[in-house]
């Protein structure tokens, strides 16, 4: 009798039990309310439960979902899919393009502070006689930044360098021999003679050297970070495939049909579907840490060797240096001037000797520990140290946004989650990055012969900026040869090695000697010698104008 009585409770519970979970699985309020959250019309979610056989992608028993709502909520998820590759690409883009601007600024500022500083210094030393003369260094650093803001396109920098010595030279030689009068002719000699001359001693050589590197440098690098975020642009905007689409309203709102709202997705799940939908682009990683291994490698070289700030802060000590080497020596390259291209004709105005054409004097000593800050208080070791960590986060940008896509509360841990079916656990193999790895995969059907063709261009730009870097690296500027022809014809100081560029060139120990043509014994026909560089213009154009000024 007790036996019965048991029974007969126990299946009263049971039924009572069942009962319940059936009335609980036929009620969709949960669902309605989640449905309305995202901006539907709640009235399109039944109130109970009816069969899903209308349904294209979630399961086809019972469901809280019509095929409106499916259809809804697969855009829905399209824009889902989209909100955390968008958010973590707008962060990419904005933090380089803050960086490109800091860098872009900072050099600007570099050049107009070293115009000023030489234009100040020159004006409280020589007077009028560097007025009447400035439009030459007005030039210079008019060149420098279009070369800086145009390249090769608009200023080749050997080119400009040597012209600007020649000038400087002509006008020099015409200062310190006032009393003789020379013809265009015997200027052209002159100029034959300047390797051999070396009227401004050194500096020339080492200055020509220390601006095209530095500037070569700058101005890639800051093209490089001007080309991550329009990279980033592109390639975040490549919309996903309709079979993405789908995967993606599969793993995030079926739980809705089941009217499990809250149940999220298995980690592993959310992997295979985002590794799925950015297959393409995970293609790109291997050129993008091509390309960012290379601007690490640049940024390293703006610390040392190609230093641009380093360069332009003591510009003008470096020309008074060439000037005061003309003047001091000004007899000796006369002299040996007069032997190669012949006496030349004395002229009718009042001579002064050499000795009466000195200068008023020296140039402050330069201190690298007074360097000024400039781009609103920093400098360029504060620049480079900032932004190596931003480059150093980027790397793998591409083949981790899946591991990044599916973390904290968008995926559930364990066995609690959502398989694609029902609460379970995973059981699928993790597909590997990219699109060759794509061929198994179990959620999204990736085309691996049809690369997207955003995503391959990006890839050719990147590689081709990557070369620019390296070259720039070794002091060479291949941007504008490469954009007209692409020939591999480079200008720059040609250093390819890793010595090149562990010496101060100005402050420290001298670079090996390039090979020169040695002049023969003067005679007056002369003998043609290499140009000087854009720094040698400089100083002859300086010395110029003190000269006559001081007399």
């Amino acid at each position: 009798m007790k036996t019965a009585v048991a029974f007969a409770v126990c299946a009263c519970v049971v039924i009572l039990v069942s009962g319940a979970a059936e009335q609980k699985s036929k009620n969709c309020n949960e669902v309605r309310t989640a449905y309305s959250s995202k901006g539907f019309n709640i009235n399109d979610v039944p109130h109970k439960g009816v069969q899903g056989a209308h349904l294209k992608v979630c399961p086809q028993g019972f469901s809280c979902c019509t095929l409106e709502m499916e259809e809804k909520l697969s855009q829905q998820s399209r824009s889902d899919l989209k909100a955390p590759v968008s958010q973590l690409s707008s962060n990419l883009q904005s933090t380089f393009t803050q960086r490109h601007q800091h860098f872009d600024q900072f050099f600007k500022e570099l050049l107009n502070n070293a115009e000023k500083s030489l234009h100040d210094m020159f004006v409280r030393t020589y007077g009028v006689m560097y007025v009447k003369n400035a439009e030459l260094f007005k030039h210079f650093f008019h060149e420098l930044r279009s070369y800086y803001a145009s390249g090769s396109a608009a200023v080749h920098l050997d080119s400009m360098l040597t012209e600007f010595w020649a000038e400087l030279l002509e006008r020099m030689f015409r200062l310190v021999n006032v009393q003789y009068e020379f013809t265009d002719t015997y200027m052209d000699c002159v100029s034959r003679h300047t390797e051999q001359l070396k009227p401004f001693g050194d500096v020339p050589r080492k200055l020509k050297l220390q601006l095209t590197r530095a500037f070569i440098a700058a101005r890639t690098f800051t093209l490089g970070l001007a080309l991550i975020p329009e990279v980033v642009s592109k390639v975040s905007t490549v919309s996903a495939s309709p079979s993405c689409v789908r995967a993606a309203m599969k793993m995030l709102y079926c739980p809705y049909c089941t009217g499990q709202v809250a149940l999220k997705p298995c980690k592993n799940y959310c992997l295979n579907v985002m590794r799925g939908c950015l297959a393409n682009q995970a293609d790109l990683d291997t050129e993008w840490n091509n390309f960012l291994d290379a601007m690490l490698g640049l940024a390293e070289r703006l610390e040392g060797p190609f230093n641009f700030e380093s360069v332009m802060d003591p510009i003008d000590v470096k020309i008074s240096d060439a000037i005061m080497n003309m003047q001091e020596n000004s007899m000796q390259v006369s002299q040996k001037v007069f032997q190669g291209c012949g006496q030349p004709k004395p002229t009718f105005r009042s001579r002064r000797s050499t000795k009466d054409s000195g200068f008023p004097g020296r140039f402050r000593p330069y201190s690298p520990d007074a360097r000024p800050t400039t781009a609103a208080g920093t400098n360029m070791d504060r620049l480079v140290t900032d932004v190596k960590k931003k480059l150093k986060h980027a790397k793998k940008f591409w083949s981790t946004l899946p591991e990044t896509v599916c973390v904290g509360e968008r995926v559930a841990q364990g066995d609690d989650c959502w398989n694609g079916t029902a609460k379970s656990r995973y059981d699928s193999v993790v597909m590997g990055n990219g699109l060759a790895n794509q061929v198994s995969n179990p959620h999204v059907e990736v085309d691996i012969s049809k690369p997207d063709v955003v995503i391959r261009r990006q890839i050719a730009v990147l590689k081709e900026m990557t070369s620019w870097l390296k070259a720039a690296h070794s002091g060479n500027d291949i941007t504008f040869d490469n954009e007209e022809d692409g020939s591999a014809e480079e200008s720059g100081s040609g250093c390819d090695s890793p010595s090149c560029g562990n010496d101060d060139i100005y402050f420290s120990t001298p670079m090996p000697d390039i090979p020169r043509v040695v002049l023969k014994k003067a005679s007056s026909s002369g003998v043609r010698l290499a140009p000087y560089s854009l720094g040698l213009g400089l100083v002859g154009l300086a010395l110029a104008f003190l000269t006559p000024h001081a007399r």
